[in-house]
Protein backbone atom coordinates (compact mmCIF):
# COMPACT_ATOMS: atom_id res chain seq x y z
CA UNK A 1 0.00 0.00 0.00
CA UNK A 2 2.72 2.32 0.24
CA UNK A 3 3.42 4.59 -2.25
CA UNK A 4 -0.23 4.52 -3.82
CA UNK A 5 -0.38 8.84 -3.46
CA UNK A 6 3.06 9.53 -4.14
CA UNK A 7 2.31 10.81 -7.47
CA UNK A 8 -0.93 13.06 -6.33
CA UNK A 9 -0.39 16.52 -6.25
CA UNK A 10 -2.72 18.93 -4.17
CA UNK A 11 -4.40 21.11 -6.81
CA UNK A 12 -3.02 24.76 -7.05
CA UNK A 13 -4.68 27.84 -6.29
CA UNK A 14 -3.20 30.98 -6.52
CA UNK A 15 -5.33 33.08 -4.13
CA UNK A 16 -4.43 30.40 -1.50
CA UNK A 17 -0.65 30.97 -2.05
CA UNK A 18 0.19 32.75 1.12
CA UNK A 19 4.34 33.59 0.37
CA UNK A 20 5.50 36.62 1.70
CA UNK A 21 2.35 37.00 4.09
CA UNK A 22 2.56 34.02 5.80
CA UNK A 23 4.32 35.14 9.36
CA UNK A 24 1.77 38.19 9.29
CA UNK A 25 -1.28 36.19 8.41
CA UNK A 26 0.31 33.84 11.67
CA UNK A 27 0.56 36.58 13.88
CA UNK A 28 -2.60 38.12 13.34
CA UNK A 29 -4.42 34.48 14.04
CA UNK A 30 -2.25 33.69 16.67
CA UNK A 31 -3.03 36.95 18.44
CA UNK A 32 -6.96 36.95 17.93
CA UNK A 33 -6.83 33.77 19.52
CA UNK A 34 -4.38 34.71 22.68
CA UNK A 35 -6.88 38.02 23.11
CA UNK A 36 -10.13 36.19 22.81
CA UNK A 37 -8.79 33.67 25.15
CA UNK A 38 -8.23 36.52 27.48
CA UNK A 39 -11.73 38.55 26.64
CA UNK A 40 -13.39 35.39 27.25
CA UNK A 41 -11.71 34.53 30.88
CA UNK A 42 -12.39 38.22 31.79
CA UNK A 43 -15.84 37.84 30.72
CA UNK A 44 -15.59 34.70 33.11
CA UNK A 45 -14.91 37.29 36.07
CA UNK A 46 -16.96 39.63 34.82
CA UNK A 47 -20.23 37.25 35.08
CA UNK A 48 -19.45 35.51 37.91
CA UNK A 49 -17.82 37.28 40.79
CA UNK A 50 -18.79 34.79 43.43
CA UNK A 51 -15.63 32.32 44.51
CA UNK A 52 -18.28 29.90 44.98
CA UNK A 53 -19.22 30.12 40.69
CA UNK A 54 -15.94 30.62 39.64
CA UNK A 55 -12.64 30.46 42.42
CA UNK A 56 -10.34 33.15 41.79
CA UNK A 57 -6.98 30.64 41.46
CA UNK A 58 -8.37 29.23 38.31
CA UNK A 59 -7.26 32.16 36.63
CA UNK A 60 -3.43 30.94 37.64
CA UNK A 61 -3.37 28.71 34.72
CA UNK A 62 -4.19 31.29 31.85
CA UNK A 63 -1.40 33.19 33.63
CA UNK A 64 0.61 30.06 32.96
CA UNK A 65 -0.55 29.65 29.85
CA UNK A 66 0.80 33.30 28.65
CA UNK A 67 4.10 33.25 30.58
CA UNK A 68 4.41 29.69 28.41
CA UNK A 69 3.34 31.57 25.11
CA UNK A 70 5.92 34.26 25.67
CA UNK A 71 8.79 31.41 26.58
CA UNK A 72 7.94 29.14 23.36
CA UNK A 73 8.00 32.02 21.11
CA UNK A 74 11.22 33.86 22.40
CA UNK A 75 13.12 30.79 21.24
CA UNK A 76 13.60 30.71 17.79
CA UNK A 77 13.61 28.03 15.23
CA UNK A 78 17.50 28.91 14.36
CA UNK A 79 18.06 28.94 17.67
CA UNK A 80 16.75 25.44 18.62
CA UNK A 81 18.45 24.24 15.57
CA UNK A 82 21.81 25.67 16.39
CA UNK A 83 21.82 27.44 12.91
CA UNK A 84 22.14 31.07 14.55
CA UNK A 85 23.05 31.32 18.55
CA UNK A 86 26.38 29.59 19.21
CA UNK A 87 27.01 31.86 21.81
CA UNK A 88 26.14 32.95 25.18
CA UNK A 89 26.13 30.63 28.24
CA UNK A 90 24.28 27.13 27.31
CA UNK A 91 24.26 28.05 23.18
CA UNK A 92 21.93 25.53 21.95
CA UNK A 93 21.19 23.28 24.14
CA UNK A 94 20.10 26.22 26.84
CA UNK A 95 17.47 27.75 24.19
CA UNK A 96 16.30 23.39 23.65
CA UNK A 97 16.09 23.31 27.29
CA UNK A 98 14.17 26.62 27.31
CA UNK A 99 11.48 25.64 24.43
CA UNK A 100 10.99 22.36 26.25
CA UNK A 101 10.40 24.01 29.73
CA UNK A 102 8.08 26.32 27.56
CA UNK A 103 5.92 23.87 25.97
CA UNK A 104 6.03 21.46 30.08
CA UNK A 105 4.09 24.92 31.00
CA UNK A 106 1.58 25.16 28.02
CA UNK A 107 1.03 21.45 28.14
CA UNK A 108 0.64 21.98 32.21
CA UNK A 109 -1.72 24.34 31.97
CA UNK A 110 -3.79 22.90 29.85
CA UNK A 111 -4.51 20.13 31.79
CA UNK A 112 -5.03 22.24 34.89
CA UNK A 113 -7.64 23.99 33.30
CA UNK A 114 -9.31 20.60 31.98
CA UNK A 115 -8.89 19.41 35.46
CA UNK A 116 -10.61 22.49 36.63
CA UNK A 117 -13.45 22.12 34.03
CA UNK A 118 -13.86 18.56 34.85
CA UNK A 119 -13.20 18.28 38.83
CA UNK A 120 -15.07 21.53 39.13
CA UNK A 121 -17.92 21.82 37.17
CA UNK A 122 -18.86 18.02 35.18
CA UNK A 123 -18.62 15.48 38.15
CA UNK A 124 -21.86 15.14 39.15
CA UNK A 125 -21.31 15.73 43.42
CA UNK A 126 -20.90 19.68 42.29
CA UNK A 127 -23.04 22.34 44.11
CA UNK A 128 -22.47 24.71 41.26
CA UNK A 129 -25.55 25.23 39.23
CA UNK A 130 -24.20 26.84 36.27
CA UNK A 131 -20.76 24.98 34.15
CA UNK A 132 -20.41 27.88 32.31
CA UNK A 133 -17.08 29.21 34.39
CA UNK A 134 -15.10 26.15 33.80
CA UNK A 135 -15.66 26.05 29.97
CA UNK A 136 -14.96 29.37 29.49
CA UNK A 137 -11.17 28.73 31.79
CA UNK A 138 -10.52 25.70 29.61
CA UNK A 139 -11.78 27.56 26.25
CA UNK A 140 -9.05 30.58 27.36
CA UNK A 141 -6.20 28.08 27.41
CA UNK A 142 -7.00 25.96 24.80
CA UNK A 143 -7.23 29.44 22.74
CA UNK A 144 -3.87 30.55 24.39
CA UNK A 145 -1.93 26.85 23.95
CA UNK A 146 -3.23 26.90 19.85
CA UNK A 147 -2.65 30.31 19.57
CA UNK A 148 1.08 29.59 20.85
CA UNK A 149 1.48 26.74 18.53
CA UNK A 150 0.20 28.90 15.57
CA UNK A 151 2.71 31.62 16.25
CA UNK A 152 5.55 29.15 16.45
CA UNK A 153 5.08 26.65 13.84
CA UNK A 154 3.27 29.14 11.62
CA UNK A 155 5.35 31.21 10.06
CA UNK A 156 8.45 30.49 8.03
CA UNK A 157 11.00 32.14 9.61
CA UNK A 158 11.86 34.49 12.60
CA UNK A 159 9.81 37.55 12.23
CA UNK A 160 12.51 40.21 13.28
CA UNK A 161 15.37 38.51 11.39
Amino acid sequence: MAGCLDNFQWPSCECCELGEKRNAIASIVSGAMFFSGWWIAIDAAAVFPNEADLPKAAHICGAVGTIALFMINSVSNGQVRGDSYSTGCLGQRGARVWLFIGFLLAFGSLIAAAWILFGLYVVPPNNIPNPMPGVQIFLQNALIFFGGLVMKFGRTEDLWG
